[in-house]
């Protein structure tokens, strides 16, 4: 069969930027399109292509897929893209009666938003193997019905899906992703303000903990499976020279006597790269040495989830550590001399006071990259269990963690001038530190 994968356009609105002019702090969503290159891996004896819209205008979408004439097209979309999605669906089915196929975090944690017309298949979890039957029931010549994992839409009904027992046979670590179907997007894949070109190699999905705010663990059904460390390895050499890869897993670190294997095996082979991974505050106090290790082995950074500095909040994302784990956790990271990029959740309860507390926070402790985001419960998550009777804007165009979709305590002027200023010194003042 000929199967086109796409990754939607930068999509998302921006209330700051549309009511107060302030254009500062739209989220842009960028990095290639993995999900889809791991997903092109499983279908060996296939037609496939990629197509990534944040690298090519949209038009270019028509144009291939007049081209290609793919019997199925894959989306792959967040919560601030369904829409999107969906409006590109209709106008394929326009073009002709293609089958239409979407996954990726929205589908898995609200599938019923893509119970419509334009849909015929959505894909929940972990799609390597579930996508892979589908296809091959299709080009055999099956309704593709029955699928764990899949549900076939049925518009003006509930939708039906099997659940699949997420196991380590999902990963399919014998067939690797494929890197070479967006080898003409390769130079655009970099972190623009380190002017880092990365790729990307998973090493593990769901993870070992249940964040309130997180989407991840329902892509596993709440398991943390681990990739081989071969396969690992071997993904690291198909990348060819790129210097920095980045570690796809929520917890990079969450299965310490795996990552010690693969730390091993990365020095035992003599790759030369540098690595950038995911990691619990909480991960970094109680393996101190184990990360030491990996930073002979080449880790250059980490990004840390530390959410927020109040014994609270943390509670109510479920964290699971108290605040005074995340300065010790800085402090060693610090003495490890590893790049920290943190990311910051600034809840709609924020005040002036919680703004200059995190200021002097990041400050103080030279956090390199601080990422911050505005707290934003997406749909099928337990956040947006316990906030929907809080939420005020429901158009998923603004999902993109820069918008406020439940009130704010502040003015909602006041709240994202400020939240726009802090961003603007934080980012100076981490660029400063890096190249300090």
């Amino acid at each position: 069969m000929r199967v086109m994968l796409v990754n939607p356009p930068n999509s998302g609105r921006s209330i700051p930027e549309e009511e107060y002019g302030i254009v500062s702090i739209k989220q842009i969503f960028k990095g290639e399109p993995f999900a889809l290159e791991v997903l092109a891996g499983a279908l060996d004896g296939h037609d496939v292509a990629i197509l990534d819209l944040k690298c090519e205008d949209e038009e270019v979408l028509w144009e291939r897929y007049a081209s290609f004439r793919p019997d199925v097209v894959g989306f792959t979309a967040v919560t601030c893209e369904a829409r999107t999605v969906l409006r590109q669906a209709a106008r394929l089915k326009e073009y002709r009666n293609t089958v239409v196929v979407v996954g990726g975090s929205h589908a898995t944690c609200d599938p019923a938003f893509f119970n419509r017309p334009e849909i015929d298949f959505v894909v929940c979890g972990i799609g390597k193997r579930s996508f892979a039957e589908l296809i091959g029931k299709l080009a055999a010549g099956g309704t593709g019905e029955g699928i764990p994992g899949i549900a076939r839409t049925a518009p003006g009904r509930a939708l039906s899906i099997v659940p699949r027992s997420y196991s380590a046979d999902d990963l399919m670590d014998g067939c690797p992703p494929r890197y070479d179907l967006v080898e003409a997007w390769r130079d655009r894949y970099a972190v623009e303000r380190l002017k880092m070109k990365m790729g990307f190699v998973i090493t593990a999905y769901g993870c070992t903990h249940r964040c309130s705010f997180c989407t991840i663990p329902a892509v596993t059904g709440g398991r943390y499976l681990t990739h081989s460390p071969a396969s690992v390895v071997r993904d690291i050499g198909l990348l060819g020279d790129i210097p920095f890869i980045r570690m796809v897993d929520a917890n990079t670190f969450g299965d310490p006597a795996q990552s010690e294997k693969l730390c091993e095996l990365i020095m035992a082979q003599g790759v030369k790269m540098r690595f950038v991974a995911d990691v619990r505050a909480d991960t970094v106090r109680e393996n101190r040495d184990m990360l030491a290790r990996w930073k002979e082995a080449g880790l250059f950074g980490v990004v840390v989830g530390f959410e927020d500095l109040e014994a609270g909040r943390l509670d109510a994302y479920r964290k699971k550590y108290k605040p005074e784990v995340i300065p010790e956790a800085v402090e060693c990271l610090h003495e490890l001399g590893l790049m920290i990029v943190g990311d910051f959740i600034v809840s709609p309860d924020y005040e002036d006071a919680d703004f200059e507390r995190l200021e002097r926070f990041v400050t103080e402790r030279k956090i390199h990259i601080p990422m911050l985001s505005v707290l934003t419960p997406i749909p099928g998550t337990p956040l947006y269990e316990n906030m929907k009777d809080r939420i005020v804007v429901h158009d998923l165009d603004y999902y993109t963690f820069t918008n406020a979709v439940v009130r704010t305590r502040m003015s909602e002027a006041s709240f994202y001038r400020t939240f726009s200023e802090l961003v603007k010194r934080l980012h100076g003042k981490g660029q400063q530190t890096k190249e300090a």
